[in-house]
């Protein structure tokens, strides 16, 4: 039985409360917060200047601002805090925090522990954010009133007394909001897992252990949709409490989801034809039949058929931009790790030309090497790690004698001028970084659409 929101609103009221992080997810908060009653202190490394109109509001709202460098000293004497996803919890001023009583929390665990509705929850390193789309469609075009947060979409928290127990809610989680989530998720789907985020996290294992805080704490009652295919999220099933379900593109699967001779079938039902999905690639496959499972309570076959059928796809996943003298420009600026981008890859019929490079997250490039060089017809290389994986590809060209050609660029204008230099007829060209953003762009989306504005420029 969820907790009532009104014990929360007793709590808080009058309370002092910080929020660390103004951004995204925290200003709708530090909005509810206030108008629960709570007195609130937001904290942040940006200026004055660069928040603009949200410090006009937020001091028009009597919120104290604790702005710029330094800004975490003054984090003391709270009652209350709310930290952003990517502060690990561990770090000083958290742990001084805590060690004054205080109770330390984040928008997303409050909205898990209060919401009445069923919650899906989504994670993994590749195909999150397409397989919680998948799954909000399908609970849409079933008829629920469904609710999309989490890492995309809207903070939810400030809405939950609208939720009712009869509405759907579908969260994409990252290792972040995961680590200090112990709370239930009715339906957890982890899609796959490989190393990712090793900038923030100590070690692979601290990875896995924030992914699986999504379903250590279900009961009896729970799901957990898991990737046979996948030996870290295959083993989860030997510590779930709950029902335990499997997907599979290679496998037969009796009580699960699996594609056999071009068919995609849940639970030996046939769902619809591999040629009917319109989203491309085997990837995309296996994020079908994990929502599929993830809905098989709640939704009908013919439903996940007409969603396969009509569904074209998230922004920067593999996004066709246009075509230019025979040339097909995407846009996949949604792979920030070098699996994402293995299966960008390997969703196309030909070899492409790839522009790759961003901010260093500390993985390893070899696999892009290893398994994309057959995918590649040209590299053009770009951001801080465009050396390491000149690196990887060197060494395969050392070790195994195979040469993929490589361009070095020093912006995003100057690799998409250099692949309609040395594209033809015919040729694809694909974005698709297999590392984030954050050396040149905010995040992946602003990367994407400056590469959109590029390319339809041309």
């Amino acid at each position: 039985m969820k907790k009532q929101f009104s014990d929360f609103k007793d709590f808080i009221k009058e309370k002092k409360v910080a929020v660390v992080g103004i951004g995204v997810s925290n200003i709708p908060l530090i909005r509810f917060l206030v108008k629960l009653g709570a007195v609130v202190t937001a904290f942040d490394q940006k200026t004055r200047e660069e928040l603009g109109e949200i410090a006009d509001e937020f001091d028009s709202l009597s919120v104290t601002l604790e702005l710029g460098e330094g800004y975490l000293d003054r984090l003391t004497g709270f009652e209350v805090v709310f930290k952003t996803p990517s502060m690990r919890i561990d770090s000083e001023a958290l742990v001084r925090a805590k060690n004054e009583g205080a109770y330390i929390t984040s928008e997303m665990e409050e909205f898990v522990r209060y919401c009445k509705g069923k919650i899906f929850g989504i994670t993994g390193s590749d195909g999150k954010t397409t397989t919680t789309t998948i799954i909000s469609k399908l609970l849409s075009e079933a008829g629920y009133k469904t609710w999309v947060g989490g890492n995309i979409g809207t903070p939810l928290f400030s809405n939950v007394e609208e939720i009712n127990e009869e509405d759907k809610v579908v969260l994409e989680l990252s290792s972040f909001q995961l680590m200090t989530m112990k709370l239930p998720i009715d339906v957890a789907v982890v899609t796959n897992l490989a190393p990712n985020h090793l900038d923030m996290h100590k070690d692979m294992q601290e990875y896995i252990d924030a992914k699986k805080n999504i379903f250590l704490y279900q009961d009896e009652k729970g799901v957990l949709v898991v990737n046979r295919e996948n030996d870290i999220t295959h083993s989860f099933a030997k510590e779930a409490k709950g029902r335990v379900l499997e997907f599979s593109s290679k496998s037969y699967i009796k009580d699960g989801a699996y594609f056999k001779d071009n068919i995609l079938f849940l639970q030996d039902k046939e769902v619809c034809n591999k040629d009917d999905v319109v989203i491309k690639g085997i990837h995309n496959i296996e994020n079908y039949l994990a929502a599929f499972l993830a809905v098989k309570d709640d939704v009908s076959i013919e439903v996940m058929k007409k969603v396969a059928q009509t569904f074209t796809g998230v922004e920067h996943r593999c996004e066709l931009v246009r075509e230019i003298d025979g040339v097909k420009y995407y846009n996949d600026s949604i792979a920030s790790s070098p699996t994402r981008t293995l299966a960008g890859l390997f969703a196309f019929d030909r070899k492409v030309i790839l522009i790759a490079g961003g901010y260093d997250k500390h993985i390893p490039f070899e696999p892009l090497a290893e398994e994309g060089h057959s995918y590649i017809k040209h590299l053009i290389l770009l951001g801080d790690t465009k050396e390491k994986i000149k690196d990887v590809f060197n060494k395969l060209k050392e070790e195994k004698g195979i040469d993929v050609p490589i361009t070095m660029v020093n912006t995003l204008e100057e690799a998409v001028d250099k692949a309609r230099e040395i594209s033809i007829e015919g040729d694809i060209v694909t974005l698709s970084p297999a590392c984030a953003s954050f050396d040149m762009f905010p995040n992946f989306a602003v990367r994407g659409n400056r590469f959109k504005e590029i390319v339809n420029k041309l």
